[in-house]
């Protein structure tokens, strides 16, 4: 079989075959074609799209490409979640000890992120001593023994993602549902769940642009988990204004404990219940949403999902003392507060562009290898719909250097406010089951 012909026949929208699938990713894997044979065939992957059979196939040769964990030997459903990323997404931080708190066993493996503020494996790095490596022995001790862990992902899991990723985006091959979905679901699947709950994200600060788009990759992901007997479930939400009010990663942290704590902003709160409530269903420990909600609002109120967090962080070797006494997290020199120059209703605040800020600040990448500053960030105080009086604080920046030229003017075009009273926007556009 040439490369070739496989190429040529995507390139006339013709589906692939199993076995010529098996072949593009195993040839590759082993380094047997060269990159631009396989950026052609990508882009015409782009071009022409995949069947639900194909996109399944490529899941299942990828996710076979490398290590696949097997979590049987312990007792329960174990449950994953995993969310297509946006501007203050700290959901993990939150939401893993609510469930687990409720007798959920959370098997989770995070990454890192690129742009925007950090992902969950930098966030929990914000936390003094806490290590995202481990062994798979002491990942499946810990999932048992305390019923959560959040890791760094193996190195031996997926290797087609990461080499075709790589390839994805510096071929502008990124944009393409098959696959952004093989790409996700076999990270996912490798990891070993039985259940995962997929939060995908649509609006100017997340990766699908409209609410069309988002559920037509959360339909995507979960066909594939049907080809894997897995119980796939998704939120689709609302990512045109950030996801609570701490953009940056030692300010997320802080954020949510404040939420396991109850006193976290209402948003991210009702994320979290809403995001737990189904994964207490997939696991079968609920019969109904009400029933999960209260089971999560008692672990809330009694100390226990605090507590999960604690132990989860103890047992990963960080100062559970950052937990307690959240002002000992890594603090900015300074902290400025930002007053409206405007009064009104606020009509819209650009999570995109303050992404982009929180990141001019050192709380996110622009290339791999740039050192996220752990302190730095923006706290919101103001967002869609609230009343604003000029003079009134819209956010505090948390910095350690001067502020970039135009930073404060971008702050500013990033609110857009109105004369006339504005609806708050539904964070929660949908939940797809099959």
């Amino acid at each position: 079989m040439r490369f070739v012909d496989i190429i040529e026949k995507k390139k006339e929208n013709h589906p692939l075959s199993k076995g010529e699938i098996h072949e593009f990713i195993t040839s590759y894997v082993q380094d047997k074609i060269p990159d631009y044979q396989v950026s052609a065939l990508l882009m015409a992957i782009c071009f022409n799209g995949m069947n639900e059979q194909e996109t399944a196939w490529l899941t299942e040769e990828m996710l076979y490409s490398g290590e696949v964990m097997d979590l049987s030997d312990i007792a329960g459903i174990k449950c994953d979640k995993h969310s297509t990323g946006g501007v203050g997404d700290k959901t993990s931080l939150a939401l893993a000890p609510m469930v687990a708190a409720c007798g959920v066993k959370i098997a989770k493996m995070s990454g890192r992120g690129l742009g925007h503020t950090g992902g969950t494996l930098d966030k929990v790095e914000s936390i003094k001593g806490f290590q995202i490596n481990m062994d798979m022995e002491s990942f499946k001790h810990q999932i048992d023994s305390i019923g959560l862990a959040i890791v760094g992902q193996s190195g031996n899991l997926v290797p087609a993602d990461k080499k075709l990723y790589a390839l994805r985006d510096v071929t502008a091959t990124v944009n393409s549902i098959p696959l952004i979905a093989s790409s996700i679901m076999s990270k996912k699947l490798a990891c070993g769940a039985d259940t995962i709950l997929l939060d995908v994200k649509f609006g100017e600060g997340a990766f699908m642009q409209t609410k069309e788009d988002a559920e037509k990759l959360a339909k995507t992901m979960i066909s594939i988990g049907k080809h894997f007997h897995k119980d796939v479930r998704a939120m689709i939400s609302n990512m045109n204004e950030p996801l609570g009010n701490a953009i940056g990663n030692a300010l997320e942290v802080k954020e949510a404990i404040a939420t396991l704590k109850g006193e976290g902003p209402k948003d991210f709160y009702e994320l979290c219940l809403k995001a737990g409530s189904i994964m207490l269903m997939q696991a079968k420990k609920v019969e109904n949403e009400t029933e999960a909600r209260t089971m999560l609002e008692t672990a809330v109120h009694n100390g226990s999902a605090l507590q999960k967090l604690i132990d989860m962080v103890e047992a990963q070797h960080g100062d559970i003392q950052m937990i307690k006494h959240p002002e000992t997290l890594p603090q900015a020199k300074e902290v400025l507060e930002i007053k409206s120059r405007e009064e009104g209703y606020v009509e819209a605040v650009h999570a995109l562009s303050l992404g982009t800020l929180a990141m001019q600040l050192g709380a996110g990448r622009q290339v791999k290898e740039d050192i996220i500053d752990p302190s730095v960030g923006i706290v919101l105080q103001k967002k869609d719909g609230d009343y604003v009086k000029k003079g009134d604080i819209l956010a505090y920046v948390h910095i350690n250097h001067t502020l970039p030229p135009h930073w404060l003017d971008d702050f500013y075009a990033s609110y857009h406010f109105t004369k006339t009273p504005v609806e708050k926007h539904d964070l929660i556009y949908k939940v797809i089951k099959e």
